[in-house]
């Protein structure tokens, strides 16, 4: 008998197949003693494990390119982290096994970094691969991960680790399921990366069975299990309508009646700009430098080495616009050289710009690597901070900019809701505006982005939430200047119409979704964007709000 569960969707598209589940976690190792004389081995054979697991992660990440590589390389950095491994180490030397003594310490962290309750407690899920590797080294014993099948199938999981999803055979895996994360996880960045469907924050999931029928809508987050023919049918009628009206759309953004939004592209670096290019993308609404800084979290990468990577992004749009964000250091990346240790809450300490007016050298060594980089092409180039609070944040920022000799509009992101609610005074000092909507909804509702318990708090339909990009939006159009989103919520190709009728200027994603958008604004014209975003923001829950949306937009 068919029956529908509902968790958030986070990647477009329809799966329909028979349910895989992950593999099960490393067991727990025994708790025995070894002779003293064992211990200096022990430690020898846990550093070779640790040492192993991180040239693996690396690896997988060279392998996937793009955001993956990144996500991959954190994890292989918190593999290594000196501190985790000197732990161990002292758990050796008082008689602990090495697979024991990893277990231990890993273990330490971890509910150090749950109990917190901090923005850090989202790291766990990667901690936890991290750890299961190592221990399923030490022992011997296959690593947790993706099923072995020759046919294709919709995997599930508790929760997915970036080492999994990064190298997912979108050939066999169809489509996946997870009772954990969140529409800013991980994961759900990306499954959209891959083209996955996808679905998150599921409770239950893990009860259904091993080959059960289930078809997911990865745009919905609805999930039907043993579906009837009829619905089978609907679905995949719609998977194809949505693929035929994707092949036929191309060119600027912009809705039925003309009205212009640019669809720009979320890149972490050169690896992401071949699949920016490809699907359209009228530039880079924003392009995150952390990637550099990660390399190394013990210094600043020289001028030189910023210079060569802006400059490859820079060339790749010619005449486009390419929005670059400083580097936003802090809570969830940790850099040594700049990141202040033992904060008690770091989401809501030194972070983003702070950490930067902390450290004028750094921000002034990049500001002129960009300035230098950008030199003889016609690229438009806008830089903005993160973490913008209020005025004064912004006007450090702008001053910070002309002493580097940048020649670029000098932007301020919205996420923190202080900027919204002040944005007309911030934009006194600054020429434009860029809301990060992940974060400004993980301060508005005080719900971590990375928690799949809070999810419904970090849905971007959430009222409150379109009430601040609004505030944002007038606040720009007041000024005569422009306010972009380059937050998750941008993928979302109906909320991108609501959007574009509170009043933003210019939209920005991951490359997959480009396509998905721009068909749907151009089914629509502005005025019915404007009604839709109005019945939205009259609705008391996301899910009534999208509703509401849904209905306004269809005709009924």
């Amino acid at each position: 008998m068919e029956t529908t569960l509902r968790g958030v969707g986070v990647s477009h598209g329809v799966a329909i197949g028979e349910v895989r589940h992950m593999g099960t976690a490393v067991l727990e190792p025994p708790a025995k003693q070894i002779p003293a004389e064992e211990a200096e081995r022990e430690q020898g054979r846990a550093r070779q494990a640790v040492e192993a697991v991180a040239a693996d992660l690396i690896a997988r990440g060279n392998l996937a390119g793009g955001e993956a590589q990144h996500v991959l390389e954190a994890q292989a950095m918190m593999a290594q982290d000196p501190e985790l491994m000197a732990d161990v180490e002292r758990r050796i030397a008082v008689g602990s096994t090495a697979e024991r003594a990893v277990y231990d310490a890993f273990a330490a962290y971890r509910a150090l970094l749950a109990n917190a309750g901090e923005y850090l407690a989202g790291r766990v899920a990667d901690l936890d691969d991290v750890r299961n590797r190592i221990v399923a080294r030490l022992l011997g014993v296959p690593m947790p991960g993706v099923p072995d099948s020759d046919e294709p199938y919709v995997l599930i999981a508790r929760d997915l680790a970036p080492a999994d999803t990064a190298l997912l055979d979108p050939a066999l895996v169809l489509g996946f399921v997870t009772e954990e994360g969140g529409p800013t996880s991980h994961s759900a960045i990306l499954a959209r990366a891959l083209g996955v469907p996808a679905v998150v924050a599921l409770p239950g999931a893990g009860e259904l069975a091993e080959g059960t029928v289930i078809a997911v809508d990865g745009s919905t987050g609805e999930i039907f299990v043993e579906p009837s023919a009829e619905k089978r049918a609907e679905m995949e009628s719609a998977a194809a309508a949505r693929k035929a009206a994707l092949s036929a759309s191309s060119g600027p953004g912009a809705t039925s009646d003309g009205h212009k939004v640019p669809l720009l592209a979320n890149v972490g670096g050169p690896g992401d700009v071949p699949a920016a290019v490809e699907a359209g993308a009228e530039g880079v609404g924003l392009f995150r430098t952390e990637f550099l800084f990660l390399d190394d979290s013990k210094q600043a990468p020289s001028e030189e080495k910023q210079v060569a990577a802006y400059r490859a992004v820079l060339e790749a749009f010619p005449e486009g616009r390419v929005v670059v964000r400083v580097l936003d250091a802090g809570a969830d990346k940790p850099l040594d050289f700049l990141t202040p240790a033992d904060e008690p809450n770091p989401a809501l300490g030194v972070r983003g710009l702070r950490s930067l007016l902390d450290h004028p050298d750094v921000l002034h060594t990049q500001l002129t690597a960009l300035s230098k980089a950008a030199q003889g092409l016609p690229v438009h180039l806008e830089v903005m901070a993160p973490m913008v609070a209020d005025r004064a944040d912004a006007k450090a920022f702008a001053d910070a900019c002309r002493e580097a000799g940048l020649q670029a509009k000098f932007g301020a992101m919205v996420e923190i809701p202080s900027a919204a609610l002040r944005a007309r005074s911030i934009l006194r000092e600054v020429e434009f505006l860029s809301l990060g909507t992940n974060d400004l909804a993980q301060y508005t509702f005080a719900a971590d982005r990375q928690v799949g318990a809070v999810s419904r708090l970090q849905d971007p339909w959430q009222p409150a939430l379109l009430d601040l990009v609004a505030l944002s939006a007038e606040a720009a159009r007041a000024e005569g200047k422009s306010c972009g989103v380059c937050g998750e919520a941008a993928s979302d190709p109906l909320l991108a119409c609501v959007l574009t009728g509170l009043g933003v200027t210019s939209l920005s994603m991951g490359a997959v979704s480009i396509p998905y958008v721009r068909a749907t604004l151009a089914k629509y014209t502005l005025a019915q964007c404007e009604r839709a975003a109005s019945a939205a923001r009259a609705a008391d829950s996301a899910e009534e709000a999208r509703v509401a949306a849904q209905v306004v937009l269809s005709g009924e």
